[in-house]
């Protein structure tokens, strides 16, 4: 009985119970303490590759370092739990240090597993690798120059037309392996969506490609820019008439003249201002008394230098042929032929006896006309004090027929004498 009682009073005692939270924490400790430092390991899949010098390599011997026969590695690391046990494969990386290569050729190097800065890792070590080398290939670094092309995607409204699309720049240089840019011929531009009727302009990036088409990588490669500026210039599109203009003569008007014009339009294309404002175009200025019934002739067709000849016609072939009309020629005697505008003090006098002269006109009108109705008048305003014989042209007039005149050009012998 006194020994239960002397038991009673131990576990009823305050004292006894701190002793023994005391001691229990103690234990605790030293297990919590000594699993901590107990030697750990770890296996840690898909450690980053990273290599060490590539600018050293690229700046000092122009080289750069391709086909890395693998991006990630397994490593095996032994140490403290507490150390070990709280990383992550994303907290190593696997070092490999090229700066020290120096030719061209292909290389295996092992790598250093480096742990998380501002970490003790003394008691920590590397147990294995896997794989325990990075192969890879030591390339000398050489540009290309390739042009920049493309294609737009969209539609161009009806009643315009797009120039061949501008890329600025016209050209990428791209740095890099000879070996990947052996097969590197363009740089392809793809841009533009929807219907569009103004010029189109847009940044934006572009796609390596071969002689064939094919996309090609671009691993390894540097770029002189990495977006180019695509423009589509919209133009405005407009079918213009060709036409003559004409200057009414000997009987001959618009009215009773058929005018062919071959082609009869042409489809000029540019800015809208410009077009807006262009209802035709004329060929020439042709008097219809140069010649009797018939004109054939070629033209250049000439317009605004801003504007683009769609069509590609640079000529146009005009017939003129006037209708409904009689010619009949007439001996115009010397008492019909005059001057005028001789210079105060000179005198003139015509020398020829006789001029044929060839009439057109209205059937009605030309039959009623004789040789009397003719007059030939030269003048002489220009010839100032002038003296000699000459042979200047004449105008021809009918007395009572205005709509009777001649064809063709004519010139009489005056002579001029000083008073």
């Amino acid at each position: 009985m006194k020994k239960t009682s002397i038991m009673r009073k131990l576990y009823n005692s305050r004292i006894f119970w701190a002793i023994v939270a005391v001691l229990a924490s103690l234990s605790l400790r030293v297990y919590v303490i000594g699993q901590e430092t107990q030697e750990y390991k770890r296996t840690f899949p898909g450690v980053k590759v990273e290599l060490v010098g590539e600018d050293i390599l690229l700046n000092s011997r122009n080289m750069v370092v391709t086909d890395l026969s693998t991006s990630t590695v397994t490593v095996e690391v032994s140490g403290p739990r507490r150390i070990v046990g709280s990383w992550s494969s994303d907290d190593l990386t696997a070092q490999v240090d090229v700066s020290k290569l120096t030719q061209s050729a292909f290389t295996s190097l092992q790598y250093t597993v480096k742990f998380p800065d501002g970490t003790d890792t003394s008691g920590v070590k590397t147990k294995s690798k896997t794989p325990e080398t990075v192969n890879f290939m030591v390339s000398a670094q050489t540009k290309k120059i390739i042009p920049v092309v493309g294609s737009f995607e969209g539609s161009v409204a009806e009643g315009f037309t797009a120039e061949t699309p501008e890329f600025e720049p016209s050209a990428i240089t791209v740095f890099g392996p000879e070996t990947y840019l052996k097969n590197v011929s363009r740089a392809w531009v793809t841009y533009g969506n929807g219907e569009i009727n103004s010029t189109y302009s847009v940044d934006i990036g572009y796609q390596l490609q071969d002689d064939e088409g094919n996309e090609c990588s671009t691993t390894g490669l540097s770029f002189s820019d990495d977006t180019v500026r695509a423009t589509l210039r919209i133009l405005a599109v407009k079918d213009v008439p060709l036409s003559i203009d004409l200057i009414g003569a000997a009987g001959a008007t618009s009215a009773n003249t058929k005018i062919s014009i071959e082609p009869e339009s042409i489809t000029l294309a540019g800015d809208t201002s410009i077009l807006s404002g262009l209802n035709r175009i004329s060929l020439a200025t042709i008097y219809l008394g140069d010649f009797e019934s018939t004109f054939t002739g070629e033209y250049r067709i000439l317009y605004d230098d801003g504007l683009k000849n769609l069509s590609g016609i640079t000529e146009a072939k005009v017939d003129i042929e006037i209708v409904g009309l009689e010619t009949r020629s007439f001996a115009v005697q010397q008492e019909n032929m005059s001057c005028i505008n001789v210079t105060d003090g000179y005198s003139a006098g015509v020398l020829s006896e006789s001029l044929v002269v060839k009439l057109r006109g209205a059937k009605e009108q030309i039959e009623q006309v004789r040789s009397e109705n003719i007059r030939v008048t030269a003048d002489l305003k220009d010839y100032n004090t002038s003296v000699g014989q000459y042979m200047p042209p004449v105008r021809i007039s009918v007395d009572g027929f205005p709509d009777v005149g001649a064809i063709g050009d004519y010139t009489i012998s005056i002579e001029i004498r000083k008073d």
